[in-house]
């Protein structure tokens, strides 16, 4: 946030605190319709003392002191900061409540034939002490309003600063994935291309060019939050081709996609995990591949299904893994609610099961994510 839109959104505060400051002292005003002209001084300070009172607690007192437990200081200078404002008003602006000013001086009528003792005596009788700290009662209002406004708006902004730094800690952790998917893909291709160089296969000029629209489209396209599905599909026919190149036996690769890709957003870089683990796991020592691949898109659903041979192959422990952990983490942090993954697991295939909810993927690619 710059200095501009700062400066912009305290001035805003004050014109709305003003105006609502205005809409309250007018309202009050309402009592004096008959006789505008005779309005106490009282009146006046008793709203300058609870504007000062209000804006004491709101910025000060509570959240220093009452948010942060210290519940002896706030309410102590809470009661001296009360009593300060009420012995002025009653000392300076509401003679009728002072010990020094006998009752005739506030052109109170006088009792015929009853001295100035007795006045004075007559009238403290008919002020009793209630009277007196009905003006409290004022304060104590002010009080509480800021009081509740202040911790409210405590509570919204810690919040929503929660919920900036969750939404920075994803954006770091899906930028760190990201990273990760690359290399992994980098490495798994120029290994392929060095097979076939090792075979001094004429297909490394086809292979290599494959690869370059493949770095072409990692370069420029997965930075994006989102990308067209139809590019992620180019992208992963793309990767099997380039697979084939150093395969002796293909004829057990297949990949079919049905529905209508256009206008609709995906993560990039989703699938490609689990289609490398495919043929990681799917090819023999012979170079012979058994890899089914469908797609499937109905309406705003995506289904994803892949399936792999693992009879002649041994896992790794040490390198295996590690992008279809990849892939998990960033479909629990992105679709948390949009997507249903099944891995299964038998002697001899491996087979994964994705949907995905397109709907979530179209929002997630409106969504604007605080960078780092």
């Amino acid at each position: 946030m710059n200095i501009v839109t700062i400066k912009n959104n305290n001035s805003n505060k004050i014109l709305i605190h003003s105006i609502i400051w205005c809409f309250f002292i007018c309202t009050s005003l309402i009592q004096f319709y008959e006789s505008p002209f005779h309005i106490n001084t009282d009146f006046y300070i008793q709203w300058i003392t609870g504007i000062l009172l209000f804006y004491l607690n709101y910025t000060y007192l509570v959240p220093n002191l009452l948010l942060q437990k210290k519940y002896g200081y706030y309410f102590g200078i809470l009661f001296v900061s009360i009593l300060i404002f009420l012995v002025i008003r009653y000392q300076f602006f509401m003679p009728e409540f002072s010990e020094m000013k006998p009752p005739n001086s506030l052109n109170y009528p006088k009792i015929p034939n009853v001295g100035n003792e007795m006045d004075h005596r007559i009238y403290k009788k008919d002020k009793p002490f209630f009277f007196k700290i009905v003006p409290s009662f004022f304060y104590l209002l002010i009080v509480a309003i800021s009081t509740i406004i202040k911790t409210l708006s405590e509570f919204y902004n810690d919040q929503q600063n929660k919920l900036i730094a969750e939404t920075q800690r994803t954006a770091i952790e899906l930028n760190y994935l990201r990273k990760q998917t690359n290399p992994h893909f980098l490495f798994n291709s120029l290994n392929s291309i060095y097979s076939l160089a090792h075979k001094k296969s004429d297909l490394v000029p086809d292979a290599i060019v494959t690869l370059s629209e493949m770095m072409r489209y990692m370069l420029y396209e997965t930075d994006n939050k989102s990308v067209l599905l139809e590019k992620e599909i180019n992208y992963i026919k793309n990767y099997i081709e380039l697979q084939k190149l150093r395969l002796n036996n293909i004829e057990n690769i297949s990949i079919n996609i049905h529905g209508d890709t256009k206008n609709k957003f995906i993560e990039p870089m989703l699938l490609i995990s689990f289609i490398e683990n495919a043929f990681k796991y799917g090819t023999d020592y012979k170079g012979t591949a058994y890899v089914k691949i469908k797609i499937t898109i109905d309406k705003n659903i995506l289904t994803f299904w892949v399936e792999n041979k693992i009879e002649n192959n041994r896992k790794d422990p040490e390198n295996s893994g590690i992008g279809l952990t990849n892939i998990k983490n960033r479909l629990n942090l992105l679709y948390p609610n949009a997507h249903q993954l099944n891995l299964t697991t038998t002697e001899t295939d491996y087979t994964v099961h994705l949907v995905l909810q397109l709907d979530q993927m179209q929002l997630q690619a409106n969504s604007t994510f605080i960078s780092s």
